[in-house]
């Protein structure tokens, strides 16, 4: 971690996006994403047996089936799987385990002045779900942008970026996005936002640097730390 390069970030930051599974909690912790990838196929195979490709048959991301549906299916099937998807979604944010220091840096960064949003592929309604558990929903609403209806514009495309720009009305470089995917990144760059990889496994952290990520952190806490070097409230 370059400690001097993550303390520039942070100070140049009047808006926070937090990528949602994983940098705020473990959306499929205790509801397995791999059974929730079986059910979308079980209902795409209903519509068209044997129309989704290899890959896809063996997936266990449920973002990963819904993405190459879109290019396969009508819309209105497309629709209902996206609707099927939210409810497990919404399901598995209910017992999702919080990532460690995500709800002390999402306080401290509000106690900072830092504008906050989410910024994620996954479902608003249950994003939602979690955040009102964790009593944290008011540091983020009413900037929570998720996956749109038609499961479009999925990161790496920076579709969530610009409305969450749009919404906080921050310029591009006040704004600074926490995620854990080469994907988060690539939709970081795309916007124009800088960027947090945080990455507390070996994996995500080999990931993130073959995409060039130029900040990393394996902890929260790790910003946390940043911020008191730069914690001058706005």
């Amino acid at each position: 971690m370059n400690v001097t390069a993550l303390e520039e970030v942070l100070e140049s930051a009047k808006c926070v996006f937090f990528d949602f599974d994983g940098p705020i909690c473990r959306l499929f912790s205790a509801y397995p994403a791999a059974h929730v990838a079986g059910q979308l196929r079980t209902m795409l195979d209903s519509y068209a047996p044997g129309r989704l490709g290899t890959s896809e048959r063996h997936s266990s991301d449920p973002l990963s089936i819904l993405s190459a549906a879109r290019d396969l299916f009508d819309d209105d099937v497309i629709q209902k799987v996206e609707g099927r998807l939210t409810e497990a979604e919404k399901e598995a944010a209910a017992t999702a385990t919080p990532t460690r220091y995500a709800h002390e840096l999402i306080t401290e960064l509000h106690t900072l002045g830092r504008t906050l949003a989410v910024t994620s592929n996954n479902s608003p309604a249950a994003i939602q779900v979690h955040l009102k558990g964790r009593e944290l929903s008011d540091y983020f609403s009413p900037h929570i942008h998720g996956r749109r209806p038609d499961g479009s514009h999925l990161k790496p495309d920076p579709d969530c970026l610009w409305r969450a720009v749009e919404s906080t009305g921050t310029a591009l470089e006040q704004c600074v996005m926490i995620g854990d995917t080469p994907a988060d990144w690539k939709a970081a760059k795309s916007a124009g936002v800088a960027f947090i990889g945080y990455a507390p496994m070996s994996r995500k952290e080999q990931a993130l640097k073959d995409a060039r990520a130029p900040v990393m952190v394996r902890s929260l806490d790790a910003i946390r730390d940043a911020l008191r070097g730069t914690a001058t409230p706005l």
